[in-house]
Order: C-alpha cells, then sequence, then structure tokens
C-alpha cells in the first residue's frame, strides 16, 4: 500500500511538472508571436549595449598618409567617400561600424560588419559586398525580425517618404523610402549599384519563415560630414 501511494505522489508530482512546463512553453510561443524570442532578444540587448559602448572608440585617428590624402581633397563628398573606403577595409566581421535609426519604427541599432549568423546575432549587419555610406553605390543591410531583438521586424510598415538616418563616424545619412518588395532568398540583384547612392534594408519574409525576403529601398536624400555616434 505504501508503495502504491508513493507511486501516486511521484506521479502527482511529475505531472505538476510537465503542467509548468507546458505553461512555460505555450507563454514563451506566445511572447515570441507578440513580440520576439525573449532568451535570444536578451542576448541581442547585451551585445548592443556592449557595441554601443565600443562605438566611440571606433574611428582610430587617420594614418599619416591618409591625412595627406584627405587634405588633398577639396568637397565633402569626396572627403566622405575617402572615409567610407577606409573605414570599410579596417572594419572587421562583427566590429560596429554606425548606426542605424527609424523614426517611424522608434528604433535604433548599432550596424556591425558582416551578415553571417555569428555577426547578426548582435544586430544590423552590413553586407561586406557593398559600399559603406558616403561613398558611392548601394549600402545593404540585412537584420532579424522575430529572434535576437528582432530589429527588422516591423520593416513592413516603412512607408514612401519615411526618413532612414544612419549615422557613421565620418558622417550622418539620410534616405526617403522608396518602395518595399517581396522576393527570393536568391535575388542579389537587389544590391546592385543604380543611378544614385540608396539603401537597401532586407530580412526573412513572412515572419517566422525563410522562404522570402522583404526589401525596403531608399534613397539617400542628405549627407553631413562628422558623426558623433550617440
Amino acid at each position: 500500500m505504501e508503495s502504491r501511494g508513493g507511486f501516486r505522489r511521484a506521479l502527482r508530482g511529475l505531472s505538476s511538472i510537465l503542467i509548468v512546463a507546458g505553461t512555460l512553453l505555450i507563454a514563451d510561443a506566445g511572447i515570441t508571436l507578440l513580440w520576439q524570442e525573449p532568451v535570444s532578444a536578451l542576448y541581442s540587448t547585451l551585445q548592443q549595449d556592449r557595441l554601443g559602448n565600443e562605438l566611440t572608440e571606433l574611428w582610430d585617428e587617420p594614418t599619416r598618409l591618409e591625412s595627406r590624402a584627405l587634405a588633398a581633397l577639396d568637397d565633402d563628398q569626396s572627403r566622405l567617400a575617402f572615409q567610407a573606403r577606409a573605414l570599410r577595409r579596417r572594419a572587421k566581421r562583427g566590429q560596429p561600424i554606425g548606426r542605424i535609426r527609424m523614426k517611424r519604427l522608434g528604433t535604433s541599432q548599432v550596424i556591425v560588419r558582416g551578415t553571417d549568423g555569428k555577426s547578426l546575432r548582435s544586430g544590423p549587419g552590413h553586407f561586406p559586398s557593398t559600399p559603406l555610406p558616403g561613398a558611392p553605390g548601394t549600402t545593404a543591410i540585412a537584420g532579424h525580425r522575430t529572434t535576437y531583438g528582432a530589429p527588422f521586424r516591423d520593416v513592413d510598415k516603412l512607408r514612401r517618404g519615411d526618413e532612414i538616418e544612419v549615422e557613421m563616424p565620418y558622417g550622418v545619412f539620410t534616405y526617403e523610402v522608396e518602395k518595399t518588395r517581396i522576393v527570393a532568398p536568391t535575388a542579389v540583384e537587389v544590391t546592385r549599384r543604380v543611378g544614385y547612392d540608396r539603401l537597401v534594408l532586407t530580412a526573412c519574409h513572412p515572419l517566422y519563415s525563410a522562404a522570402r525576403r522583404i526589401v525596403v529601398f531608399a534613397r539617400q536624400v542628405r549627407e553631413r560630414p562628422g558623426g558623433g555616434l550617440i
């Protein structure tokens, strides 16, 4: 009889554990659906805090050769392009390189160099094959929509004319959204150079799927030398 009683108590204890575990799993799924995956979100938040602190130390003093080259350039646009290329050469994978702000979405995120899995766990990542803001061409940035802080979760809410600001150590660049497209993951043509400087943001689509990509195209409308990275 005692063994049966002990078995029942053990069974009730196991049932309680399973109920609690099930409740936690359901809660986690609910949070993910409504917002983002909580564990990776915490990781990304900690990484963003660390990267934000590193941004102020990002830009080293130009080398003697770079200083001479900058002094020889007689307009801001040329100097910005030179500095953009210099940072692109120096930046290492996963290193913070700037900050992106989207007023409509209320987001401000540190951008890292690279779009590999490890880099994107820290924040939006710059495609190394594309120029940095300031250099002619199309700058491309990718970001998660459901995990690791979900920095691009609501990019589908951006509308034509919305401003996106990218702040680099050497300048601040403002873009206006032109359009949004849904494309295949293999549509590399979205990063091609066009007749003006632009920014493209890419993320998986729809939510919780990597079947397609959502791409936001934005045209550069302003540039201002000098960063700050705050």
